[in-house]
């Protein structure tokens, strides 16, 4: 299969020389593996196995096999001529019950992962928390209590401590967002809890964790670059009723300002704390370690929303209006690569970020492989083409972006989705594990060649 030709509309030139283009994937989607070596349970292995949790009844425990088949996923990098690789840490396999002993042959895997990455020209970029908390921390309160958080920075620094004489690149949290709203409030991911005080004080002690671990790891790595990844979303309102503009400032700050105030300096928003109105867990010095400076700060974009006022439905009491007419993925999220320049250019101008990177964007589509087992995904290709030129005009109007990261490299188990879900530049064969690069994989690497001659 030869990848299809580039639309003319990229502006490559936009990028500059030393332009990291990566792929990313997270532990428990890719790793399987669930019982080797050491490893500890984790509160997606919990949840996956409660009953009308996840889809299909799926879980993690093969996924893709990466555990095994790593020098393969390699491989694929190399053949799509990647130089940079966001990964994630299992916090179970190297500190089975979160704060007991040390799992060498946790931390073993990584150094050969790492190893394998730099033997083949690719940069190891490490997220030390995406999702999978180890079971015995929550058993005795999880994110909920100060306890985790501290635990999280012992954990990040016993890893940087082993890996950081190679890796520079680290991110402490993936999307708490995601962890505390969507695992706590709204229940459909792990630990699958609905209760908003416990989401509120999740979130609080999810950014001090972040802080805590990367005071950790310059401690013992002081050459490392240090960054947090959240996920954001553009909020418009339905009309222009003072109501549901209302809703769209509340949705912002649920979904944005609740996630970026504290980690800037501005503090947890006003507005929002008399929204959740629960006491937040404050220590006289915890706002200097929530605002402890960054190296980097990476985005994960996926989609837009357009809110109307709810008053009667959950916090933040405004629901998604679906537009007609705007194309939408098999996740049902709606595509507007436009969202994604805002994101970027927001935070460079309303928080005066130095350095960031698109650390996901992807999207999923309903491909096959075709007769011939090939996978021709146009609409994935279209989608990370847009998006991509979206990053180009952001550049051009001073955001200081630094890289991207498809999401995904690999189809892989997608959370309470399971496997129903593809991501992946690259098809899996779940029974068999066969990979194959879709035509949006040889367009990403066509469009990495390009840009290679273009720099020089």
């Amino acid at each position: 299969m030869s990848a299809p030709a580039a639309a003319p509309a990229l502006d490559l030139a936009a990028f500059p020389p030393g332009f990291s283009w990566g792929t990313a994937t997270s532990a428990y989607q890719i790793e399987g593996a669930v019982a080797a070596d050491g490893r500890g349970p984790s509160i997606w292995d919990t949840f996956s196995r409660t009953p009308g949790a996840v889809a299909g009844g799926d879980h993690g425990d093969t996924a893709c096999d990466h555990y095994h088949r790593w020098p393969e996923d390699i491989a694929l990098m190399r053949r799509l001529g990647t130089d940079a690789y966001r990964f994630s840490i299992a916090w179970p396999r190297i500190l089975p019950t979160g704060d007991g002993p040390l799992n060498e042959a946790g931390l073993d895997f990584y150094d050969r992962l790492v190893d394998g990455l730099l033997e083949a020209g690719i940069t190891p970029s490490a997220t030390l928390y995406h999702w999978d908390l180890p079971q015995a921390l929550q058993d005795r309160g999880g994110w909920a209590t100060r306890g985790t958080a501290e635990h999280f920075a012992v954990y990040a620094g016993t890893v940087a401590a082993r890996l950081g004489d190679r890796v520079t690149q680290w991110a402490t949290l993936n999307e708490p967002l995601c962890s505390a709203w969507i695992g706590h409030l709204e229940g459909l991911m792990a630990p699958g809890l609905t209760d908003l005080a416990t989401a509120v004080r999740a979130s609080y002690h999810l950014l001090l964790g972040h802080g805590l671990a990367a005071r950790a790891i310059r401690a013992v790595a002081p050459a490392a670059r240090i960054g947090l990844v959240t996920n954001h979303s553009t909020v418009t309102p339905a009309s222009d009723r003072p109501e549901d503009v209302a809703a769209a400032a509340r949705m912002d700050g649920h979904t944005n300002r609740w996630w970026l105030d504290p980690v800037y300096g501005r503090g947890f928003p006003a507005d929002m704390r008399e929204v959740y109105r629960v006491d937040l867990p404050e220590r006289p010095t915890d706002a200097a370690v929530l605002a402890t400076p960054l190296d980097w700060h990476g985005v994960n974009y996926y989609f837009p929303v357009t809110v109307a006022d709810d008053p009667g439905g959950p916090v933040p009491h405004a629901h998604e209006v679906r537009l007609p007419g705007v194309p939408r993925t098999a996740m049902d999220w709606a595509v507007d690569p436009a969202g994604l320049e805002s994101v970027l250019l927001r935070l460079t101008e309303e928080y005066g970020a130095r350095c960031l990177y698109v650390t996901e964007n992807g999207s999923a589509f309903d491909d096959r492989p075709g007769p011939d087992g090939t996978v021709d995904d146009p609409e994935r290709a279209a989608y990370l083409e847009a998006h991509i030129a979206a990053c180009a005009r952001a550049i051009r109007k001073g955001a200081p972006l630094a890289g991207y990261y498809a999401w995904s490299l690999l189809d892989n188990f997608e959370w309470a989705y399971g496997y129903a879900k593809r991501f992946g530049l690259v098809h899996v064969d779940y029974a068999t594990q066969r990979r194959t690069p879709k035509s949006s994989g040889l367009r990403y690497a066509d469009l990495i060649r390009r840009h290679r001659a273009q720099a020089g």
